[in-house]
């Protein structure tokens, strides 16, 4: 009994240092979760820039004889009646209403762009709106070949276009973000303006031109539908890049005529009414890259 009792001394002796040691331990800290960094939002306004080029999808731009009062044989009283303008001082005046093309160059394009977006909390769509303007410069020319004929053998009857040197764009966006990355389509109204000419300079028989002169030209800012799509990243919290594609219908306006009054050799004025032309203009294609610079709302 002496012995068992003298063991738990020490024992006991043990429990009670151990004791005032944790007394004076300092009280553990709750743990903390680390802390859960917010969602990218695309949701803001902003304002960029962009680089890129712009070339037609097909005919560039297309001139249409449409002879004397812009009516062929029924807008003409002669007899026999002009049908077209090409050929018409030939006295078989074969030659119908008819067309011929030119192509236009590529061009550089440059502007700047303001849109807002706007991303629902916790959904990948992302809806905004964007207004658009900047260069664009596109021309050709190219000679009727349909004035090749009867004694005639030189080109004379030119037809010159151009499309710029301004555009705009009202759009819609539509994308699918996944976190800063964001692929869209977009959609809207274009504002282009146009400018054509056909004109007949060479009098010189002896050349081989025909002995009519005419001059004309006109303009007009089509207004048409636009769309594309592209992909853009926030490289940082305020800033991304884009790549974009975009179509202008131009080919789906209908253009616009012109018309002036034909010389003869004799420098008076053809009687019975100027002679027109419709110049109509294909589809434009662009793509560019750009930077932007957001503003969170």
């Amino acid at each position: 009994m002496k012995k068992l009792l003298l063991g738990c001394v020490p024992l006991a002796a043990l429990v009670v240092i151990d004791s005032v040691a944790a007394a004076d331990l300092p009280a553990r800290m709750p743990l903390k979760a680390p802390p859960i960094a917010a969602a990218f939002s695309w949701t803001g306004c902003y304002v960029g820039g962009y680089l890129g080029g712009a070339w037609p999808r097909s005919d560039g731009a297309v001139f249409t004889d449409q002879g004397q009062n812009g009516l062929g044989a029924a807008g003409s009283i002669a007899t026999p009646p002009f049908q077209s303008y090409s050929g018409g001082a030939v006295a078989a005046r074969i030659v119908p209403p008819h067309s011929w093309s030119a192509d236009l160059d590529s061009s550089f394009i440059g502007g700047g762009t303001l849109g807002c977006n706007w991303q629902s909390i916790g959904s990948p769509f992302v809806l905004g709106v964007e207004a658009e303007a900047g260069y664009l410069h596109l021309s050709g020319r190219a000679f009727d070949p349909r004035t090749i004929v009867s004694t005639q053998t030189t080109l004379d009857v030119l037809g010159s276009a151009k499309v710029g040197d301004w555009y705009g764009m009202v759009t819609g966006r539509l994308g699918y973000a996944w976190d800063r990355t964001l692929l869209y389509v977009k959609g809207g109204a274009a504002f282009v303006p146009t400018r054509a000419s056909v004109i007949d300079t060479c009098q010189n028989t002896a050349a081989g031109c025909g002995n009519w002169l005419i001059s004309t030209s006109g303009s007009d800012t089509a207004i048409t539908w636009t769309l594309g799509g592209g992909i853009e990243w926030a490289f940082a919290p305020s800033w991304s890049v884009k790549g974009e594609y975009m179509f202008i219908a131009l080919g789906d306006h209908s253009g616009f005529q012109t018309c002036g009054p034909v010389t003869t050799p004799s420098g008076a004025t053809l009687a019975g009414g100027p002679f027109c032309f419709n110049n109509t203009f294909g589809g434009i294609q662009h793509a560019k890259i750009g930077l932007n610079y957001m503003d969170g709302l």
